[in-house]
């Protein structure tokens, strides 16, 4: 009901949506054979969507009329590869095996979860925090990009985090692990401002959330249970505080991504709006919004995106593209 509020007529193509197959996406592990890997993804008739869409962008005309947005909001974090197959091949990717050097070959993910780790726009040699990190694609991304001279990989749950080390253990290489020096913990997120304030280059706030696609075949533990409805109504609260706490981690002028696997634009656009204001009034620190049109633009061709989210962006499942939900906002705080 609450849906077909939100989104109208775009509504009921959702929800058949959600309620097939979904898509993945094979992020390649640069730290295994690599070029190897890509080839015989490329075999299998898949395309590297994130060079497709980065490599193959048209230029800008001249005359445009718009402003060319500025070079952070769009920068994508760099060597990500990840393989989806074309609009409407519903073609499945065989399981990930180990490759010669003991690691795996790629790492099976919905595609969309990529984006807000493209969206922060990593640089070499950042500081980077994944508040929300379990159960670990995005950690894995983000240390593919090659560019984290820290990571601290956060999640709640132990049991959680225990999947999470289990991922880079199987796809990174130690060497790697302890390079990158990656600190795997199990704190209270929200009272990350109070431990690490002003610290970090990019942070990423993946929150919990009611994970709706996954909610809708949970038959044992759904989130939408009415047993459970308290926790489901307190969940945009949990998440305020985790973005504040993440936005106080940041350094000034550094960047944050929050994002949820949810189409609630309470748990969405309004956390986003409600964190920023809460920085401003308890803390008078600034932040801004960017403008993540361009962003949305290189990947239209893979994902099917909502047209009229307040801020941030939404990828909307689609039985052509059946990705997401994934929505992502993109901020820099600016004091």
């Amino acid at each position: 009901m609450t849906y077909s509020v939100q989104f109208g007529d775009l509504w009921p193509s959702i929800r058949v949506s959600l309620l097939s197959e979904q898509k993945y996406g094979a992020l390649v592990n640069n730290f295994a054979a690599g070029d190897r890997v890509s080839a015989e993804l490329e075999q299998l008739k898949a395309r590297d969507f994130v060079n497709e869409a980065v490599f193959h962008r048209e230029p800008e005309p001249e005359n445009s009329q718009t402003a060319a947005p500025s070079p952070a909001s769009w920068a994508c974090s760099p060597n990500l590869r990840c393989f989806t197959f074309t609009r409407g091949d519903v073609s499945r990717f065989p399981p990930a095996r180990l490759g010669s050097l003991g690691l795996m070959d790629y790492y099976l993910m919905d595609a969309a979860s990529l984006l807000p780790v493209l969206a922060l726009g990593l640089q070499p040699g950042d500081t980077v925090l994944d508040l929300c990190a379990a159960p670990g694609g995005k950690t894995l991304a983000l240390l593919q990009t090659g560019c984290c001279r820290n990571l601290a990989a956060n999640d709640l749950s132990t049991s959680r985090t225990s999947r999470l080390q289990r991922v880079l253990h199987s796809y990174v290489p130690q060497d790697v692990r302890d390079k990158n020096r990656v600190r795997v913990t199990s704190w209270d997120g929200r009272k990350w401002g109070e431990l690490e304030g002003d610290t970090y280059d990019r942070v990423l706030v993946d929150v919990p959330c009611t994970t709706d696609r996954h909610s809708l075949h949970e038959e044992e533990n759904s989130i939408f249970q009415r047993s459970r409805k308290k926790e489901r109504q307190m969940l945009p609260v949990l998440q305020v505080q985790l973005l504040a706490a993440g936005l106080l981690a940041t350094k000034p002028g550094g960047h944050i991504v929050y994002s949820t696997c949810s189409l609630s634009h309470l748990q969405n656009e309004y956390v986003v709006q409600g964190a920023i204001e809460l920085l401003d009034n308890q803390y008078s620190i600034k932040v801004q919004v960017e403008d993540l049109t361009h962003f949305r633009k290189l990947f239209m061709n893979t994902f099917s995106f909502f047209p009229s989210c307040q801020v941030g962006e939404l990828v909307i499942p689609n039985l052509m593209a059946n990705f997401g939900p994934m929505y992502f906002c993109k901020m820099c705080r600016m004091t």
